[in-house]
């Protein structure tokens, strides 16, 4: 039987790697935190939506959790998607609030429990970590200093996190799964940021940046 060059080039070629990017809120947990003029889901929204299309042009296969800004979807849900998916890797957008500053990356390093589920797996909790400590100071180096490095931290620095052992979107992920506070909103210095056309910018090439650390292109 001839196969033909195309199907053959295709049986061969390396499978697209699968980001799912996963702008937080509205769920839940409410609709995020807010400055005095930026919000958190837009926020993460909009530079989801610029580094996905900044992913597919370099050769990455992108998925939502959620089809427009304002689009109500649970945790359990989010991590759904992306398991259905089979994603390469779960990026989970957020802003914080506080009275710190900067970007931080968090990921599970041990098993949580969130109602009858308990998880990650040691397999995501070991790809989880790889991915962390790959994405992060990429990311960081490509923020170029518009903002601090507020430090990569696994999923017990945060309050949920710390009651239940790891997020619930890690809990009940089965792909290797990250989450991303891109600043803090409530400061004043972080909201600027925010704000500007160049911080957005540096905050999208750190996401890509950090994505192409985390789960490199296939060689062709």
């Amino acid at each position: 039987m001839i196969v033909s060059t195309l199907v053959a080039a295709s049986l061969i070629a390396p499978a697209k790697p699968v980001i799912c990017i996963d702008p937080g809120h509205p769920s839940e947990n409410g609709v995020g935190t807010r400055g005095k003029e930026v919000t958190e889901v837009q926020l993460v929204w909009d530079l989801g939506v610029e580094a996905g299309k900044r992913l597919r042009g370099l050769g990455y296969s992108v998925v939502f959790t959620k089809s427009k800004v304002g689009e109500k979807v649970t945790n359990a849900r989010r991590a759904e998607i992306a398991n259905e998916a089979k994603a390469n890797l779960l990026l989970r957008l957020h802003a914080d609030a506080g009275n710190h500053s900067g970007w931080a990356t968090f990921y599970p390093d041990r098993k949580g429990t969130v109602g009858k589920s308990t998880g990650p797996s040691d397999a995501v909790i070991k790809s989880s970590t790889a991915a962390a400590k790959a994405f992060h100071p990429a990311a960081i180096k490509a923020l170029g200093g518009v903002l601090k490095d507020a430090g990569l931290k696994t999923d017990r620095a945060t309050n949920i996190g710390g009651k239940q052992g790891a997020l619930t979107g890690s809990i009940l992920s089965q792909v290797p799964v990250l989450l991303v506070e891109v600043c803090v909103l409530t400061n004043p210095s972080d909201e600027k940021v925010a704000k500007s056309k160049e911080g957005r910018e540096a905050m999208v090439k750190a996401l890509v940046a950090g994505t192409q650390a985390a789960v490199p292109l296939p060689k062709k």
